[in-house]
């Protein structure tokens, strides 16, 4: 199979990394997408840097079997933690949310404050607010996690009673301090944009970092030749570690198209990979 004809592969730990997928597919109609949700260990975002840079390699390794021309990670943790050791290693190009994000809130800020939000392990992680800090004042740097926010979309609890007290409770501090941006540092996080936008007021632009990637993956295969051509609709393919309940509901919501097919992967061979 030619270059630009391979597939563009995607790995979140869960339902998160659709809201790239969806993007992607807008962007690139003509692209083949695979996407892995390693459903049966999410979340990444309450584990260490070394389990998730090894769930990470595991994913990769998975997708690199699908002949894939390159890596999206579409998982905030993963990206902080496992980013920089998947360029290094693997034969594709690999592009990560974090970065992405950055320049977008540098974009959409008005000289206020910046929030960040995201799993625990990404917000301790801490690269987003050193990335930050390379052109904001530390003082206006608000980063806070939701650590229950992603088990919130998993369970398609998107409206609910439960995410209204979860956003009051998570998302005070930056409310108080006026932030005019608020990076949604996790890709499920766009999910539950209406609650979160209710919640932080009209003012505060929301950056949502699966839209920034997808522009970067453009970019990213126009520079190296690598983008299909070509008036079809790309393959969608979806592969999970175990099926959860919700992903077909959920995840046809959100995509606004039926998922017709699912297959899961086997948690030991993917250990072993």
């Amino acid at each position: 199979m030619s270059g630009a004809a391979r597939p563009i592969g995607i790995f979140d730990s869960g339902l998160g990394g659709l809201t790239v997928l969806r993007e992607l597919h807008r962007q690139l109609p003509a692209e083949d997408l695979i996407y892995f949700g390693d459903t049966a260990r999410v979340p990444y975002g309450t584990k260490g840097a070394r389990t998730v840079t090894a769930f990470a390699r595991q994913d990769a390794r998975f997708l690199l079997r699908q002949d894939i021309k390159l890596l999206v990670v579409a998982c905030n943790t993963a990206s902080a933690f496992a980013l920089d050791d998947l360029a290094r290693e693997l034969p594709v190009p690999v592009l990560g949310v974090i970065e992405p994000g950055l320049a977008a809130a540098r974009r959409s800020t008005r000289g206020g404050a910046v929030g960040v939000i995201g799993t625990r392990g990404t917000i301790t992680s801490g690269r987003y607010q050193a990335g930050l800090a390379g052109w904001l004042d530390p003082a206006r740097i608000v980063a806070n996690p939701c650590p229950l926010f992603v088990s919130l979309v998993e369970e398609g609890l998107l409206d609910h009673a439960l995410t209204e007290l979860a956003c009051a409770e998570y998302l005070a501090p930056l409310r108080e301090a006026a932030v005019d941006t608020l990076i949604l540092g996790c890709t499920h996080y766009p999910l539950l944009k209406p609650a979160i936008a209710r919640y932080m007021g009209p003012e505060v632009v929301l950056v949502d970092s699966a839209e920034a990637l997808a522009s970067a993956v453009v970019a990213e295969l126009d520079r190296g030749g690598l983008r299909r051509e070509g008036a079809g609709e790309g393959r969608l393919a979806y592969y999970l570690s175990d099926l959860p309940w919700t992903f077909r509901t959920e995840g046809e919501r959100y995509l606004g198209k039926p998922i017709d097919h699912v297959e899961t992967v086997n948690l030991d061979e993917l250990e072993a990979s």
